[in-house]
């Protein structure tokens, strides 16, 4: 089957000839003017003089005599317009950001009554009369509302009667606004795209000067199907004076059964504008010609694009011409998923692809910078800091430059400094790109320039380093110019704007950019929206995202104009987009013979699961040969495999357990009670070395709140323990805790007891719950006093043997005791705890039994402590209190088991028990052929390990 705009060729070739060079021909889109002018040169062999060739918008736009304003210069208008009515009616003005939203409303609306050459004046009074009516007839039933108000319904209870008066204002100011803006624009030489198609159609299209360089030719409109009404009138009065020709892209089986939606607009067309289409006797492709269809049902969205390898084998091995294959991402989002399929090379030769769609500057890191640097700015003019995770993102980002060695000289000073946030002047000192990347924007005019200079700087060291990639060149030229065109649009509009918003407005305009990549759009595999596919056929079409909703697509889109008032106006309503994805379809696949439909059957948040609708309606009506096929995804979990490190034959481990043997490392009780909770654990973290990232946090984990805690216990009672503590001493003392809470927080956070900070948000809430904490330990010291306190955050020593292989061995063990007080001859080891520790206890057996639900880390430790403060100080009958501040005020300090506390003679009897378990683990940590996991997973619940063994 030939391609139409093959046909095209032939015809315009047969008409003109070599006048065609006389000739202006006219699409809805740029990508056909390609394969029209290969066409042509395959006709002619020769060199030739070519025709013009415009889209539609650009045919119009040269046509009149104004320049067309783009977005942001008719939004600043408007807007300003907007603000001028707001205080005529003496009513408060509205800002651009708030304006923002509605203005894109505003201007798509009036941009639609234009190119439809709608009334705006009787459309905005016919709203605000129902709107009125809506407002004022309440006690209507509920059928008669319907028939006055359909479009209402959201809005028709009593309370909602501010909003219907807020919107009935506006209306009333739309014709205004509507002129006003026009009159503003056309003043300055420009106007808006709708209203360019509006004078046209109001005008005598003949007269223009612009057309009269294409008096010896004709106007050739190729491939047209759904016109705008200012289109049918321009388009009809050309054809009257016999200036143009109309090539339609149609097939009877669609064109001449009314039923057939994909037909709706080219009988309107051919029937009822009386355009007379070039090829109006042309046989039914779809009727006469094999289809072979084969459709795809895949689970997942991603999962769409896998399934291309299946599809284009073929293709990969042989040489793809023009009008071969194409693969159409209906869901546009599926583009980077189909690049990651489809092979660059197979059997040794490169596979020809070419995307039209092009590559969204958004996905990229140069947007990526950009966005950080907008981001950044907005910190700096709120509170003159940085972030540090912004902070981190420039130093770690590729195309910051820096060096791996700088980075981590820079992280490792923040992360030892703990600082969330960065001040604005540190940043600058450190010159070079940070001078340029955080250089402060003063003024709403420097946002666009000063962006300029980031990318315009990274763009020229990366060149000089050679190092700049093809693509990543093309999205910074693109990037720079859409900035200049910023700039220029901006120009006077933004002198009194809010620099935040002038920020919101660059990065719109950047997450809009897309380059195409590089490829030959006449040769080799095609990938393109299906809006690019318009005049354009292939012999084998394959469609990804085929699904309701997405074709064809569930939504208008947002306006303020309701259907029932568009369907009296003759504006777009829903069914027009059934209609024209439907003939989008139709038409692709009408010179088609190896047809691929492919969608997603899972239903989620963006797909309902279903095939279009389109699918079901060709599978009924069209005869076509259809195939289907059902891609399931088989998921397959294994089997839990048990971790096990092995101890045996392991050099490494052997010779790091050596080390602890050797005394040349300490074991710490938490280090003995990781090994007891669960011994894979201790191999990860003190053998292997693998420790958790150190990050920097605005917020305070909870063994961070533990650490300021101790701090403040060891300030407070700093000065007091040279005397007997008593009652009256801590309460002295007590009016001191604010400032020493802060000292604390200040050491723990920042490493820097004295830094002077202003506390915010989370920090303020933290410093009042160790408030509440410090109370409560005083409390219960007020209870125990008077007594001594013999030192404090002190550190002890101490050697345990153990048999190991037969023999004795020995470890050293380490530890800081919070607080070791004396009273009535006791000497008490205290140590205090934030967290949910409990003080009872099953058996001293079931303490160390690592696949026992009975482990108590509290009390190993203290036990722990205890015996090494015994063995350090010569002292006898040391008594470990626990003190948890959430729980002592009811639970008491003392451990214990079933009623039995845990001190005098019963303590005595239980350290020999203990000592003898602990020296049973120790063998085991030694001579155990394995590290595994605990039995009992909530030994490991919160383990940071857990990925690597975890069940």
């Amino acid at each position: 089957m030939n391609p139409f705009l093959q046909e095209v060729a032939e015809d315009l070739m047969a008409r003109f000839g070599s006048d065609l060079q006389n000739c202006a021909i006219i699409f809805n889109n740029k990508r056909p003017s390609a394969y029209l002018q290969k066409h042509l040169a395959d006709i002619i062999q020769k060199p030739f003089f070519s025709p013009s060739f415009f889209t539609i918008q650009e045919f119009f736009a040269a046509a009149t005599n104004y320049k067309i304003a783009d977005f942001y210069m008719q939004f600043f208008t408007l807007h300003q317009i907007y603000n001028q009515l707001l205080v005529e009616e003496k009513l408060e003005t509205i800002s651009s950001h708030k304006f923002f939203p509605l203005a894109k409303i505003i201007l798509s609306d009036f941009n639609q009554i234009d190119s439809d050459l709608v009334d705006a004046e009787k459309l905005y009074r016919d709203l605000e009369d129902i709107s009125i009516i809506n407002k004022d007839f309440d006690y209507l039933s509920p059928e008669q509302y319907e028939f006055l108000a359909q479009f209402w319904t959201s809005y028709s209870e009593g309370k909602h009667k501010k909003q219907q008066e807020l919107f009935i204002k506006m209306w009333r100011r739309m014709p205004k606004l509507y002129h006003k803006l026009h009159e503003t624009l056309k003043a300055q030489d420009y106007i808006t795209n709708g209203y360019a198609y509006r004078l046209l159609a109001k005008e005598d299209i003949n007269q223009q000067e612009f057309l009269k360089g294409f008096e010896k030719g004709k106007i050739v409109f190729v491939g047209f199907n759904a016109l705008s009404n200012a289109e049918a009138k321009i388009f009809t009065q050309l054809q009257q004076a016999e200036k143009a020709l109309f090539y339609f892209d149609v097939d009877e089986y669609y064109l001449n059964d009314p039923l057939q939606e994909a037909g709706l607009f080219l009988r309107k067309n051919i029937n009822q504008l009386g355009l007379k289409n070039i090829f109006e006797n042309q046989p039914s492709l779809i009727k006469t010609e094999n289809h072979s269809v084969n459709v795809f049902k895949v689970q997942g969205q991603s999962a769409q694009a896998k399934i291309l390898n299946t599809i284009l084998a073929d293709d990969y091995e042989n040489s793809a011409e023009i009008g071969s294959t194409v693969v159409v991402l209906a869901d546009e989002s599926l583009l980077i998923p189909t690049l990651q399929t489809i092979p660059t090379t197979n059997n040794g030769h490169n596979i020809d692809l070419n995307v039209t769609m092009g590559f969204a500057l958004a996905t990229s890191s140069i947007f990526g910078l950009a966005d950080l640097w907008l981001t950044s700015q907005l910190e700096i003019l709120q509170s003159s800091r940085v972030s540090y995770k912004n902070v981190e993102a420039f130093i770690t980002h590729p195309l910051s430059g820096l060096s791996q060695r700088m980075r981590d000289k820079i992280q490792t000073a923040l992360l030892n400094e703990n600082v969330v946030e960065i001040d604005h002047q540190r940043l600058l000192r450190q010159s070079g790109l940070f001078e340029v990347f955080y250089k402060k924007i003063e003024r709403p005019e420097n946002v666009v320039p000063f962006l300029i200079g980031v990318l315009d700087y990274v763009l020229t060291r990366l060149s000089n380093a050679k190092t700049l990639k093809k693509i990543d060149a093309e999205l910074f030229v693109k990037s720079i110019q859409e900035l200049n065109r910023l700039h220029d649009t901006f120009g006077k509009h933004i002198d009194n704007e809010e620099i935040p918003f002038i920020i919101y407005l660059v990065q719109k305009s950047l997450q809009a950019i897309a380059v195409p990549l590089a490829g030959d759009p006449l040769s080799g595999i095609q990938v393109m929206g299906l809006l690019e596919t318009r005049n354009l056929n292939f012999d084998k079409v394959i469609i990804l995202g085929f699904n309701e909703g997405i074709i064809p697509k569930s939504s208008i889109g947002n306006s303020f104009i309701p259907d029932s008032i568009r369907r009296v106006y003759g504006l777009p309503v829903l069914e027009n987009l059934d209609a024209i994805s439907s003939y989008m379809v139709y038409r692709l696949l009408q010179r088609s013979n190896n047809i691929n439909f492919v969608y997603n059957s899972l239903t989620d948040e963006s797909t309902s699961g279903e095939a279009s609708r389109i699918l079901k309606q060709l599978e009924f009506e069209s005869g076509f040969d259809f195939k289907y096929h059902e891609l399931n995804l088989n998921i397959q979990t294994e089997p839990f495999k048990e971790v096990k490190i092995e101890k045996t034959g392991n050099k490494f481990i052997q010779e790091t357990l050596q080390k602890y043997l050797n005394k040349t490392k300490i074991l710490s009780p938490s280090a003995i009670t990781q090994y007891i909770s669960n011994p894979i654990d201790f191999f990860f973290n003190y053998i292997s070395g693998i420790k958790e990232p150190k990050e920097v946090s605005a917020v305070v984990e909870a063994n961070e709140i533990g650490s300021i805690l101790h701090k403040v216990m060891e300030y407070f009672y700093q000065d007091l323990k040279n005397g007997e503590i008593t009652a009256e001493r801590i309460n002295e003392r007590k009016k001191l805790i604010p400032g020493l809470i802060q000292k604390a927080f200040n050491a723990v956070m920042f490493n820097h007891p004295d830094k002077v900070i202003e506390y915010k948000g989370m920090q303020k809430v933290i410093l009042a719950i160790v408030d509440a904490y410090v109370t409560i330990i005083l409390d219960q010291d007020t209870k125990q006093t008077p007594f001594n306190i013999v030192s404090l955050e002190q550190k002890v020593e101490a050697e345990i043997t153990f048999p190991l292989n037969g023999q004795e061995a020995s470890v050293k063990i380490f530890g800081y005791i919070d607080r070791v007080d004396v009273k009535d001859g006791i000497t008490k080891i205290i140590d205090y705890k934030t967290g949910s520790d409990k003080l009872t206890f099953k058996d001293i057996p079931e303490l160390f039994n690592s696949d026992g639900k009975n482990i108590n880390k509290a009390l190993i430790q203290t036990l722990l402590y205890t015996y090494a403060y015994e063995q350090f100080s010569g002292k006898t009958c040391v008594e470990p209190n626990l003190y948890i501040v959430k729980t002592m005020s009811q639970d008491g300090i003392w451990f214990k088991t079933g009623r039995q506390n845990l001190s005098g003679d019963f303590l005595e009897e239980i350290k020999p028990e203990f000592l003898a378990e602990l020296r049973k683990k120790l063998t085991e940590l030694f001579e155990a052929p394995y590290f595994t996991a605990s039995a009992i997973p909530d030994n490991y619940k919160y383990s940071i390990y857990k990925t690597l063994f975890g069940k």
